[in-house]
């Protein structure tokens, strides 16, 4: 055997642990940057160093100087300041629509695959009529209902969010329910709660999770939309959506930092939260 031949193996090897590393590197820059928003979010409006909401005109659109390093917005307001305020509706807001949806749609996906039948029925028609609305369309519905805030836009999105976790954990659900374990539980006597709760549920969690990740990425952006539209979040309170409306008159005027920061802020964590689902939907898949 030659040296060329001999050595293959070892190249193979060696771009195959590359391959693996470079892999393992993406999921954890997602991580990080999740836990460093989520960090913003519950820290942001301590540590911004001014008032995010005081508007001193004589400094509107004023660029970055000594202790403003991105300079302010149209109001004079420091824009470090309001983007760290900020974090806390634009992160808080989509957490408790991922959270509702996941509770419950995991819950009627178990229910529905565990009883079968009308139950079944009634709730994929259910799912069905909720498929017809797209969720920014129910959130606009919803502020026309509740006024315009953060309460209609959290329970239209959470309703809208419920069918794509309830469908996946329903499928998940129903090859769990056919499989020998689960009918030898019901067999020995143990009642139909504890067999979802026991078994069913610790089986279909990492698609949960899954999706559950997935869907925060969805809500991230649907809220930002719903409060870009004015319907959610109101000014002059600071939010990422908020934001990046209210910055447009400042990309006319050749001062784009106030949408442009926000914007990219938002489009990050949607990336990330987006990447880092999918590989765990793939990692699923796979094993």
């Amino acid at each position: 055997m030659s040296a060329e031949a001999a050595a293959l193996p070892r190249t193979r090897r060696r771009a195959k642990r590359s391959t693996t590393s470079v892999r393992g590197v993406v999921p954890a820059i997602c991580i990080a940057v999740i836990a460093l928003v989520f960090l913003l979010a519950l820290f942001g409006p301590l540590l911004a160093p001014y008032d995010p909401t005081l508007p001193d005109q004589a400094y509107a659109f004023v660029g970055p100087v000594a202790g403003h390093p991105l300079g302010f917005d149209s109001q004079g307001r420091d824009l470090l300041s309001r983007l760290l305020a900020g974090a806390q509706t634009a992160i808080l807001a989509p957490t408790i629509i991922t959270i509702v949806s996941v509770v419950l749609g995991s819950a009627l996906g178990i229910a529905g695959a565990w009883f079968g039948g009308r139950m079944d029925t009634v709730i994929s028609a259910a799912f069905d009529l909720v498929f017809s609305f797209p969720g920014l369309l129910l959130a606009i519905l919803a502020a026309a209902v509740f006024g315009r805030g953060m309460t209609g836009p959290i329970v239209a999105l959470s309703i809208a969010f419920i069918p794509f976790l309830a469908r996946i954990v329903r499928a998940d659900a129903l090859r769990e329910r056919a499989k020998d374990y689960i009918i030898a539980a019901e067999l020995q006597g143990a009642s139909g709660l504890s067999v979802c709760f026991r078994h069913l549920l610790p089986n279909v969690f990492p698609s949960v999770v899954a999706q559950g990740t997935l869907t925060f990425g969805y809500a991230i952006s649907t809220f930002a939309a719903v409060s870009y539209l004015g319907l959610g979040v109101q000014a002059p309170a600071a939010d990422w959506g908020v934001m990046v409306s209210q910055g447009q008159n400042g990309i006319l005027s050749g001062y784009p930092m106030e949408s442009l920061t926000s914007g990219l802020l938002i489009v990050a964590i949607v990336v990330a939260v987006n990447v880092l689902g999918e590989r765990m939907l793939q990692e699923g898949e796979d094993s």
